[in-house]
């Protein structure tokens, strides 16, 4: 099974990137410090579309154990006997509610939101704990 990157993120960073530039084109003439800083912030919002485009699958699982991805483009393939635990953290603040799928490795913790995994935390914890038995 494999949890992955919804398509429409990975184009919405890269419409916000363009959106920015078309911004600062119109609105920052000569301003060479809000040029800079469009020019950054777009980098940024590129190279976040390019990792969603070039590592979509963020979760992986099979009987053996899962692998998660980890860094930029890195992957870590996990056995089921290290896997502490696999739940549901959810967390408020300033009223908004977030929930994050979370393995735990006793060394690491592995942190997915409903946006990396295509899915929610809550179903992709089912399917888990379906495989890991």
């Amino acid at each position: 099974m494999q949890w992955r990157v919804k398509p429409v993120l990975p184009v919405t960073k890269l419409m916000g990137a363009v959106a920015l530039i078309v911004l600062t084109v119109a609105f920052s003439s000569g301003d060479s410090i809000r040029w800079a800083l469009a020019a950054l912030v777009g980098c940024g919002l590129v190279v976040w579309a390019l990792r969603d485009l070039l590592v979509p699958v963020r979760l992986a699982a099979d009987a053996d154990g899962i692998t998660v991805v980890t860094g930029f483009a890195g992957r870590r393939r996990l056995r089921w006997s290290d896997v502490e635990s696999v739940r549901v953290e959810q967390t408020v603040r300033r009223g908004l509610r977030s929930e994050y799928l979370e393995i735990d490795t006793g060394d690491a913790i592995y942190l997915f939101s409903a946006h990396e995994l295509g899915a929610l935390p809550e179903d992709v914890v089912t399917e888990l704990s379906d495989l890991r038995v």
